[in-house]
């Protein structure tokens, strides 16, 4: 039996600290007395120490079950560093050969290996079961053990073997470690691994250190973040993009712009992959553009921020990818963009996927929407998702409660909610829920004859927004439940029926309106704005609003606003520089740049203004080579639906792609393409529109037109208007 002094002691000798942390301590002693036990711990907690103090103390080798080869080659690194010998950690996955195999099997035999690092895969082969059996095995780990569970963000069917697999090799003690699990991620692993009478141990949730952010994402991100870097330089980030092509667009776009980055994705090949792990855990670069195949078990504690560039698919992927920061308890910085319309995109990519799993995806969707458009403390939505409260309404440290809004009484609307939800017999979701309350006569509510019930239409003078942010922090404070096991469908708890019959003052901050594709809206932590100069983008502006009038057009015909706003930070002073300014081009600067370049070669001179010429954005070569191939494409009459799936991209980014040359100067034609799938009277209407419009704002356009129109039709014909008038 291992005494508490001898623990210390051993852990002194091996790892050169002087005490445990939070619950370590208990946690060994646990598997040390040969009790199956489950450990949910934050990143940055100290979860690997855990097993690995044990597998040193005790007889045989543990076997510990990790989803990453990186992950894997990471911990055996760690724990050969910390031991004189080599041979003390292996691991056994497909990137060794048969020599380095044997080699490890070898080493086993012998009694030098303490630990094995065993992919799940590696687990299920014949020969490796048949080579374990002969092992004698101290106890078995499962790392990142939420990959069990569906309603985990990292599921992984390979993991629901595991149990099995135990079974045939030897029973012997089993520790889960997992630093994200809701309740229900927790009785799933439990229940899978058939653990439900292990030890369990929590620590909590709360980063105190990591400081939360939710910014508006526009067509301005990549000049906001390089902004943010080089504000930050020399401190290390990751930055995590949903696909590939975007890390790899990403990573190049930083390195132009002269910041120090690699990207990392999983199909990149497993030397490159390596190697540019390295050199970020060496500190040769600053910064890791990389998939969520990154960070897992990455030992680097002075990650000072982490961004998310797309919004991630559950929560508990992003409170597992933000705890990557500031993991040696200094600052951390968690910055992320959302976009309404990335989620729409997440939600198309599920489709195909069993039923099932798609209502799930869906259900972690909405959560990650809620806590990203909430502008309740975002420490305590997040705490509240796993299960934890957080008894403070501000925490000091995110967005929300830096920048917090006036709050509003709704007493009366949840009382509203409240009977709605028990009037529907709690067998709907909360946009259900809300169309009833407004009184939307949608086909669902008709066929159902809730246009009949009392409530119907009892809140018709609020707005979705407002009833949305009631429900959302009415489950937070415990009024109402989302049982998202069932779909996510609404349920009124024993204190909201009590709330109802004894209603009292419920106070909430409105949501965030997050608008995709205004590009004047930054949030930012100091509150800055986007144009640097004020006065000089006011003078643009005047000098846009003649121009235009002289040659009857409307002024954003001639330069968008965040064109104006970025002449007004940069200071282009000569064509080659104007013409690199977002939405200017070569053609637009030809036609109106002269006038601009004076006024602001005036401006610079009159005020002496040192101009910033490191905070211009550089663009890439390859994003050049895309719009060359899309312009010969369209010279070639292809048909855009073609072109976009022949260039690997949805429609509607190849419409980004498109606008964003004729935005920029270039004349083309899509005349053939609009004249084959949309009649001359809608073409004429929209056509005329955009001539009258103040704006060439898209959602404008559908208000005024009409849902006639789609937004498809509206986006073609104001590309076809802008080329013909603009350029």
């Amino acid at each position: 039996m291992v005494t508490k002094t001898t623990l210390i002691e051993e852990l002194k000798k091996h790892f050169g600290f002087d005490t445990f942390k939070g619950n370590q301590e208990s946690i060994m002693t646990s598997l040390l007395e040969g009790k199956d036990t489950f450990v949910l711990m934050p990143t940055g907690g100290g979860k690997s120490l855990c097993y690995q103090l044990p597998a040193l103390l005790m007889e045989g080798t543990a076997i510990i079950i990790s989803p990453l080869i990186a992950l894997m080659k990471n911990q055996v690194d760690a724990m050969r560093h910390f031991s004189e010998e080599d041979n003390i950690a292996h691991f056994l996955n497909s990137s060794l050969n048969k020599t380095a195999i044997e080699q490890v099997k070898n080493d086993i035999i012998s009694g030098k290996t303490k630990l094995l690092y065993v992919a799940p895969e590696s687990l299920t082969k014949e020969e490796n079961i048949e080579f374990l059996k002969t092992v004698p095995i101290s106890f078995y780990a499962v790392d990142e053990a939420h990959c069990i569970s569906e309603w985990g963000h990292d599921f992984r069917p390979e993991y629901r073997r595991i149990r099995p697999i135990i079974n045939e090799i030897g029973t012997r003690p089993v520790i889960a470690l997992t630093a994200t699990a809701t309740p229900k991620v927790q009785h799933d692993i439990q229940k899978n691994l058939g653990m439900q009478n292990a030890e369990v141990f929590k620590s909590s949730f709360n980063r105190a250190n990591l400081y939360y952010e939710v910014r508006s994402k526009t067509k301005n991100v990549d000049k906001d973040i390089i902004k943010y870097i080089k504000n930050n330089e020399g401190k290390s980030g990751i930055i995590y993009c949903l696909s590939r092509k975007k890390v790899e667009e990403l990573a190049e776009m930083l390195r132009v712009n002269e910041i120090n980055a690699l990207a990392y994705h999983a199909g990149m090949d497993s030397i490159t992959r390596s190697e540019n792990q390295d050199a970020f855990l060496l500190e040769r670069v600053d910064v890791i553009v990389a998939t969520i195949a990154f960070g897992m078990g990455i030992d680097k504690p002075d990650v000072r921020f982490v961004i998310h560039y797309d919004i991630p698919k559950s929560l508990e992927g992003y409170y597992q990818e933000t705890g990557r920061a500031g993991r040696d308890g200094g600052e951390g910085q968690c910055i992320t963009f959302y976009a309404n319309k990335d989620l729409q995109k997440l939600e198309k990519f599920m489709q195909g996927k069993p039923i099932a799993e798609q209502e799930i995806g869906k259900q972690l969707l909405i959560e990650t929407a809620s806590y990203a458009e909430s502008s309740v403390c975002r420490r305590k939505t997040l705490l509240h998702y796993f299960g934890e409260e957080f008894k403070f309404d501000n925490c000091g440290n995110c967005d929300n409660c830096l920048n917090p809004k006036k709050q509003v009484e709704a007493k009366d609307e949840l009382c509203a909610a409240i009977e709605t939800i028990t009037a529907l017999k709690e067998k709907f979701k909360a946009d259900h829920v809300i169309d009833v309350m407004l009184g939307k006569k949608t086909n669902n509510i008709k066929s159902y004859n809730q246009d009949e019930l009392e409530v119907f239409g009892c809140t018709e003078n609020s707005n979705e927004r407002k009833l949305n942010a009631i429900i959302r922090q009415a489950i937070i404070a415990g009024y109402i439940d989302r049982d998202i096991e069932n779909y996510g469908l609404l349920k009124v708890t024993k204190s909201g029926h009590n709330f109802l019959k004894s209603p009292k003052s419920f106070k909430i901050v409105e949501d965030t309106e997050f608008n995709d594709d205004n590009d004047d809206e930054i949030i930012v932590k100091s509150g800055g704005t986007c144009a640097i100069d004020p006065i000089l983008f006011s003078i643009l502006k005047e000098l846009r609003k003649k121009i235009a009038k002289k040659l009857e057009l409307p002024p954003y015909v001639i330069f968008q606003d965040p064109s104006l706003e970025a002449m007004a930070t940069t200071y282009p002073i000569n064509m080659d520089e104007l013409q690199n300014i977002t939405g200017v081009g070569a053609g637009k600067a030809k036609r109106y740049g002269e006038e601009f370049l004076k006024v602001i070669k005036a401006h610079v001179v009159e005020n002496e203004i040192e101009r910033p010429e490191d905070l211009r954005v550089r663009s890439v070569a390859n994003k050049s080579k895309l719009k060359i191939s899309i312009i010969q494409g369209i010279d070639r009459k292809i048909a855009l639906d073609e072109l976009a799936t022949s260039k690997g991209l949805e429609f509607s980014e190849i419409l980004d792609e498109i606008e964003a040359i004729v935005y920029s100067g270039t004349k083309i034609n899509i005349d053939y393409f609009i004249e084959e799938i949309m009649d001359e009277d809608h073409q004429y209407d929209i056509f005329e529109y955009f001539k009258e419009s103040e704006s060439d704002d898209i959602e404008e356009a559908i208000n005024e037109l009409g849902r006639d129109y789609t937004e498809e039709e509206i986006r073609l014909v104001r590309i076809k208007f802008m080329s013909e008038l603009a350029n």
